[in-house]
């Protein structure tokens, strides 16, 4: 499925470069630079968006770069089809080749509208009502950090502060906390300011896809073991297929990713679990909701899909059975269901079906 996902955007990319060439050339500048020969100006057009994709690789890295050609070559075919129509109904051609201009300003405002929705956080409430009687849990929930890629792990202090102030119970992360390429003074920097999180019942953690690296140790100067330890040393519980009681009323489950071989199923997981206690599963993937719904637990955290990233693709994952959701609060029976979009991006700097989050979930007893 991904290599066919792949295989299509490099693909894509190879057209819409050359389709962008093309109307580059069509512009007045060119035509005369070229003194009237299409290969020049084709050429020149090439120039153009070489500059352009070369621009946005070294200021957001290669598959930025390539999305924003994507959907600079999609906004400049749609401008295209508008400007010929109205072309049309006017019954002659426009002075100017307007569609260009309008293409690139669109593409440069919906861009940069996406990258600031990546590289800046919001909060995201929720208030979960329970006919247990378990009194109240006040969860700070975070996701898909990919420090290094929009923040520092310096940086990530900043985030830390404003969910310090919101006084948690409890403060969860649920996977992809570091990146592939997330150096280990980052990684540690950011250890160090989970570090200074103070909650009633403390910090946890599952892992991601990509917390333990898919490049070997040697890449990024650690591995997970190492990341274990520097997380347990700033006082956070690392879960892997484990539960721990919250007070006398909660408790939670930390998941292995679904990446992992032998990871323990929700039915293991969930033997022997007291009904009357308000269980909250953590797992990166939202991919197991039958199972959870079926275990009936209560809660399940998720992050991973980024909260389908890129519109109109951003329910992508559920429509190809990759994710049983992208985004947001379900409810299946007596379970709940919440993924969010993350509090940071990996190599895509943009969202623009979302924006990044770190979620505050108020638990509490019916009236």
């Amino acid at each position: 499925m991904w290599g066919l996902i792949l295989g299509g955007l490099i693909l894509g990319t190879i057209l819409a470069v050359l389709y962008l060439a093309g109307r580059f050339a069509r512009f007045r500048a060119l035509q005369r630079a070229a003194r009237g020969r299409k290969w020049a100006g084709f050429c020149l057009g090439l120039v153009c968006v070489s500059v352009i994709a070369a621009g946005m690789w070294a200021g957001l890295g290669a598959i930025s770069a390539e999305l924003g050609i994507l959907h600079l070559a999609f906004v400049w075919l749609l401008c295209d089809i508008v400007c010929r129509m109205v072309e049309k109904g006017r019954g002659k051609k426009l002075a100017g080749y307007y569609a260009g201009f309008f293409a690139l300003g669109i593409t440069t405002v919906y861009l940069t509208c996406g990258w600031y929705l990546a590289t800046h956080v919001w909060r995201t409430g929720y208030v979960l009502e329970t006919e247990k009687p378990v009194g109240s849990l006040r969860i700070v929930l975070f996701a898909d950090s990919h420090v290094g890629n929009t923040f520092s792990g310096e940086g990530f202090l900043r985030w830390v502060e404003d969910m310090q102030a919101e006084q948690p119970d409890i403060v969860v992360i649920t996977g992809d906390y570091v990146d592939d390429d997330t150096m280990k003074e980052d990684m540690e920097a950011a250890c160090a300011a989970l570090g200074t999180l103070e909650t009633t019942y403390g910090v946890y953690y599952v892992f991601g896809n990509h917390d333990k690296g898919y490049y070997g140790p040697e890449y990024r100067g650690y591995n997970g073991w190492d990341l274990i330890a520097e997380l347990e040393k700033n006082n956070v519980t690392v879960l892997q297929d484990e539960t721990v009681l919250l007070g006398e009323g909660f408790c939670l489950i930390g998941r292995q990713d679904r990446s992992e071989w032998g990871r323990a199923s929700m039915e293991e997981l969930t033997a022997g679990l007291d009904p009357d206690k308000y269980s909250i599963v953590l797992d990166h993937q939202p991919h197991d909701y039958d199972a959870q719904e079926a275990a009936g637990v209560d809660l399940v955290l998720s992050g991973h899909t980024h909260g389908g990233q890129l519109f109109p693709f951003h329910r992508m994952g559920q429509w190809l059975g990759l994710d049983d959701k992208s985004y947001g609060l379900e409810k299946r029976g007596n379970t709940g269901f919440i993924v969010t979009s993350g509090i940071s991006d990996w190599a895509i700097k943009f969202k623009t079906g979302c924006r990044s989050e770190y979620v505050v979930i108020d638990v509490r007893e019916c009236d």
